[in-house]
C-alpha cells in the first residue's frame, strides 16, 4: 500500500502533469493564443472565440487568472469594462503555444493533399 501511494505522489510532483492541470482542456491554449502580447477585453475574446460558451470562457478566465497567468483588471464603469493581459507566467505559457502552432503548421503541412504536376 505505502509504495502505491509513493508512485501516486511521484507522479502528482511530475513537471508535465503540473502544466497540463495549469494549462490543460479545450480552451486555455487558446485564450492565451489569443490574449498574446496585448490588452483585450471579454468582449473581444468572445468574438475571437466564437465557438466557446459564455460560461467556459468566464471560467477559464478565471482559472488562468487564479493560477498567475493571467493579470484581470476590471473598471468601475458601467457597462462594466474588463481587461485581460498575460502575465510573465502567461507569457512562458505564450512560447510554448508557439512552438505548438508550429508543430500544427508542420503536421497541417504534412497531411496537405499533393497535387499532380501540370502537365
Amino acid at each position: 500500500m505505502k509504495k502505491t501511494q509513493e508512485a501516486a505522489g511521484e507522479k502528482r510532483d511530475c513537471p508535465v502533469r503540473k502544466a497540463l492541470h495549469v494549462l490543460g482542456g479545450k480552451w486555455k491554449l487558446l485564450i492565451i493564443s489569443e490574449i498574446g502580447g496585448e490588452v483585450r477585453r471579454y468582449s473581444s475574446l468572445r468574438r475571437q472565440i466564437p465557438e466557446i460558451t459564455e460560461r467556459m470562457l468566464i471560467r477559464e478566465l478565471k482559472s488562468l487568472a487564479e493560477e498567475g497567468l493571467l493579470e484581470k483588471k476590471s473598471f468601475g464603469e458601467v457597462p462594466p469594462r474588463v481587461e485581460y493581459s498575460l502575465t510573465e507566467k502567461g507569457r512562458l505559457a505564450l512560447k510554448l503555444v508557439d512552438q505548438l502552432a508550429c508543430f500544427g503548421a508542420q503536421l497541417a503541412e504534412e497531411q496537405a493533399p499533393v497535387s499532380a504536376p501540370a502537365s
